[in-house]
């Protein structure tokens, strides 16, 4: 999942377009982003009703109604608040921001989708996976946070349904530099395997 946050909302989109372009699966156009929401709003109306983009940084639940409004087909938190109530309300999947085995249950308790595992690089990255993936092990897990090419990979053998990747993927595109963007792509592709 391709995390796409930047001061440039003309850039973001396009950074959104190529990505989906060159066979990244799932995008995400965070609300901490300049104009996210246009962002969003015009990305699904080139990219179509089937393409999987989300809304990522749902702090709130406005941002819940803003995010379904612009066309998000689901929605990620960082943490547990009352977004995750109201986007599964409003029918969309959430993605929500765990990192203990508390947080976890809390957010199965509010019926979230998918848990992002976040921030994972800092708290303990692989390792801290597969711990949770112990008493959780039918929990989706998405780590996000600090994952490259190489975490990528590790964190998909030891069992994520997922990565988010930020900056190690898209770079400065969303700011406007889109210079290596291409390659990037494709060497996540070719180390990760996931990406047809």
């Amino acid at each position: 999942m391709a995390i796409v946050r930047g001061a440039d909302p003309e850039a973001a989109l396009a950074t959104v377009l190529t990505l989906a372009r060159t066979g990244i699966p799932l995008i995400e156009v965070s609300l901490s982003g300049t104009d996210a929401v246009w962002v969003i709003e015009q990305a699904r109306s080139v990219l179509g009703p089937e393409a999987l983009l989300g809304a990522g940084t749902v702090v709130t639940s406005e941002d819940a109604w803003r995010a379904a409004k612009a066309g998000a087909g689901y929605v990620v938190t960082p943490g547990l608040s009352d977004a995750v109530g109201t986007s599964r309300a409003l029918g969309l999947p959430v993605l929500a921001g765990a990192v203990t085995p508390t947080e976890v249950a809390a957010a199965l308790a509010q019926d979230a989708t998918a848990v992002k595992l976040f921030p994972a690089g800092a708290v303990g990255g692989v390792e801290l996976l597969r711990a949770l993936r112990a008493p959780f092990p039918d929990v989706p897990f998405v780590p996000v946070g600090g994952v490259d090419v190489v975490r990528a990979r590790e964190y998909l053998e030891a069992g994520a349904v997922a990565v988010g990747v930020g900056s190690p993927l898209v770079g400065r595109a969303a700011d406007g530099d889109s210079s290596g963007l291409a390659g990037r792509v494709r060497a996540f592709r070719a180390l990760t395997g996931v990406v047809a």
